[in-house]
């Protein structure tokens, strides 16, 4: 764990892999299209049946999949605190992850990731933000933040977290470098916005930093503050660091403990299909706020959301 010790050098900026996160998610739509048409070949002279059936696994497979997340966060969630989300709940999260998630994973991502750029305009008096993504994602998860952000005239920038499977810890020098840039641009102490593992990288950059850097505040939205479930499953380096109990996360706590403090906001779900139990993503004394009924990756473009995180950027 390297958020305890100071590292020379912290702030030497981002890495160049900006797109490799784009690139296998491209390989990965380019592979099911090719799938689509052999499929649609082979199965259309035979039966409007097989035909169909190909099609319903191809388009509903990724709904299989967030169905189980659902299932099993609702199992652990229930031998919990509450409150426990309804079955009404639990449906209507399913269903708005099921066509958010290829809107972002096979859309967003993989093509349009850069097609709003950081904006450092002039100073103006007003703080700029920094977002940061979660697992598996680049800066154009952002892009409705990054939207709203630019037609206010706010600074904003939006990181790129790389390489995708490394460790948390190798994710520090480029927020640092996105932090330092808003702040030199904007001569105010930035706002750091970020979701699910990127709360993490968020914690232990301030914890490296020992509050050297001005932040105004830190929000998360579904962040594994104290692991998750679901990091069992992964085989990634940050996987490992987020499933409950972990060394990395232990030392993040001593660290954290050990810093100068500073002010969290923590969204969190009774309907989160990657991050449970629920109040893994509450952190002890932070400004933790419920938002039950909304989905892992819905919890970050909610509007009522949104809108109170961004009031925060004016809040003394």
């Amino acid at each position: 764990m390297a958020v305890l010790p100071e590292v020379p050098g912290l702030a030497r900026g981002a890495c160049d892999h900006g797109s490799m996160i784009a690139r296998w998610q491209r390989w990965f739509v380019a592979g099911w299209c090719l799938t689509a048409l052999a499929w649609t070949g082979f199965a259309a002279p035979r039966s409007l049946a097989w035909l169909m059936g190909g099609w319903a696994v191809l388009l509903g497979g990724h709904g299989v999949v967030l169905a189980a997340e659902f299932l099993a966060a609702n199992a652990v969630n229930r031998r919990g605190q509450g409150p426990h989300a309804t079955p009404a709940q639990l449906l209507r999260a399913w269903w708005a992850e099921c066509l958010l998630s290829p809107r972002i994973w096979a859309w967003r991502q993989p093509f349009r990731a850069n097609r709003i750029p950081d904006h450092v305009p002039p100073p103006d008096g007003r703080r700029g933000v920094v977002l940061v993504h979660g697992f598996s994602c680049n800066r154009g998860f952002w892009l409705p933040w990054l939207s709203r952000l630019v037609a206010q005239g706010r600074c904003v920038v939006a990181v790129d977290l790389e390489p995708p499977l490394g460790s948390l810890d190798g994710f520090i020098d480029t927020l640092d470098a996105a932090v330092r840039r808003v702040h030199a641009a904007t001569g105010q102490a930035p706002m750091l916005v970020a979701h699910s593992m990127g709360g993490l990288v968020a914690r232990a950059w301030w914890c490296r930093t020992g509050g050297r850097v001005p932040i105004h505040r830190i929000v998360t939205l579904g962040t594994p503050h104290a692991g998750t479930w679901t990091a069992r499953i992964g085989r990634a380096a940050s996987s490992h660091e987020m499933r409950i109990g972990s060394a990395w996360l232990r030392a993040l706590d001593v660290a954290q403990r050990a810093c100068p403090p500073a002010r969290f906001t923590c969204w969190y779900s009774n309907c989160d299909n990657m991050v449970f139990p629920m109040h893994t993503a509450t952190l002890p004394g932070a400004d933790n706020r419920p938002a039950h009924g909304l989905a892992h990756v819905e919890l970050a473009f909610d509007t009522v959301v949104m809108a109170e995180t961004l009031a925060l950027l004016d809040e003394d």
